[in-house]
């Protein structure tokens, strides 16, 4: 194989690497037998906060839910574990339905007209719906995007814009918890605007008029979310005029797994089906007339010329996308509004409690299952301590808004019990 690259040595595959990042040292790798080396890695997972033995008040992006055991069991079967949505609709037609469904699914819980068959994360999800903007507005050069979209989902924004000619402008959020909208005259060029609802706050946006006015300055208007359940009882950003709708679906049925895998779920108007990110799955019938489901408008750079691709995601979450399907097919719509009323009313409970207990709830706007609490000065090592105890009280904001020391963001889910949020009360006051 050497021969054939026209390499003289291995080393010679590699002979672009900078010197500088290549490891020279041999890897110091102990001999253990097989059941040494799962002690060890048992001692080493020991060490993490495992959310299976912890009260957890944490969410910022990833949530602690409940899933039905008839989702682990489909999803485990073999019909359905592949992470790749598959080109040979001829062999493949179970999976290609199921992503359908799924895609129904989410048009519905988000009252859209389309949805792709998943992207990476939510993070991506965000950062394509911004350079889809872009491509709709076409000679237009600015994005907004407010300050309260989760902070990594604004990292990985920064990372995707860096190298364009485009320019990215963050918007300031109000003393209520909200965004500030208010500059929006006076960005030339705009061609889309990012809001998340609810805003990493935990705080709902104002979507009607947020989109009232995005739209005014002839600008798309994506909505984003880190949390989907919560349009179990808000109502649907399509039915207040979203463009784009994109966010991370992994509450919907899929565990956390200490950060991943994702799901970057990501919807739109029909108008713009044609600038849609990633794959799409549609229906369509065969030479005898039978229904039947396949890839359609493969506008990826795999497909077509690079400068024409929409994107140039190579896969998708597939495997995630039908546990979402699942997981929503099983709760049925009223079962997902009850799910979404049930997070709603602990995390109340929780929020009251702790200002009857004397704690400052800073932001006013409404809140959906978490929300943010100002504590006393020096909390930071009562929460180390309560992290001794086996309790996660919150994750603190200062880290991701240097203003706001000694604010933490609670999460309340249905995995709280009334004795877990009063002993977290309990343990506070102490």
């Amino acid at each position: 194989m050497l021969q054939a690259v026209g390499m003289p040595d291995l080393d010679g595959l590699f002979s672009t690497i900078p010197d500088a990042c290549k490891r020279t040292d041999t890897l110091d790798i102990p001999e253990l037998t097989e059941w040494e080396l799962n002690d060890h890695m048992a001692a080493l997972a020991g060490q993490m906060v495992s959310s299976a033995d912890y009260k957890m008040f944490a969410g910022a992006g990833s949530y602690q839910h409940y899933i039905p055991e008839v989702t682990r069991y489909l999803l485990s079967r073999s019909e359905f574990v592949t992470a790749y949505t598959p080109y040979q609709p001829e062999i493949s037609q179970g999976t290609l339905q199921g992503i359908f469904e799924y895609q129904t699914l989410i048009c519905r819980l988000l009252g859209m007209d389309v949805a792709n068959a998943s992207l990476y994360d939510g993070a991506m999800a965000v950062a394509e719906a911004l350079l889809m903007a872009i491509r709709i507005g076409r000679r237009k050069k600015t994005v907004a995007v407010s300050s309260l979209v989760n902070p990594y989902y604004r990292k990985v924004v920064e990372t995707y814009f860096a190298p364009t000619e485009f320019t990215i402008t963050w918007l300031p959020y109000r003393k209520d918890g909200t965004t500030d909208l208010s500059g929006l005259d006076q960005i030339e060029g705009l061609a889309g605007v990012a809001v998340q609802s609810p805003n990493f706050f935990g705080c709902i946006e104002d979507l009607e008029a947020a989109g009232k006015a995005i739209h005014a300055q002839d600008a798309i208007f994506i909505t984003c979310f880190s949390e989907p359940l919560a349009y179990g009882v808000l109502k649907a950003p399509g039915a207040l005029d979203a463009d784009i709708v994109c966010g991370e679906g992994q509450s919907l049925g899929i565990p956390q797994s200490f950060g991943g895998p994702g799901l970057g779920i990501f919807a739109a108007k029909q108008q713009y089906v044609r600038n849609l990110p990633g794959r799409l799955v549609g229906q369509t019938v065969d030479a005898d007339g039978k229904r039947g489901f396949v890839l359609t408008l493969s506008t990826r750079e795999q497909h077509i010329r690079r400068e024409k691709a929409t994107s140039n995601i190579c896969s998708n979450q597939s495997l995630c996308a039908m546990a979402a399907g699942m997981y929503m097919a099983a709760l049925g719509g009223t079962g997902f509004r009850e799910l979404a009323s049930l997070n709603h009313d602990k995390a109340e409970y929780l929020k009251a409690a702790l200002q009857a207990a004397g704690l400052e709830v800073p932001f006013a706007s409404a809140t959906f299952n978490e929300f943010v609490v100002k504590f006393p000065e020096g909390f930071d090592q009562r929460w180390q301590d309560l992290l001794q105890k086996k309790i996660l009280a919150g994750i603190p904001m200062v880290c991701y808004y240097p203003e706001l020391a000694n604010h933490y963001l609670l999460c309340v889910t249905e995995t709280r019990s009334k004795d877990d949020m009063d002993a977290l009360v309990k343990e506070v006051q102490s």
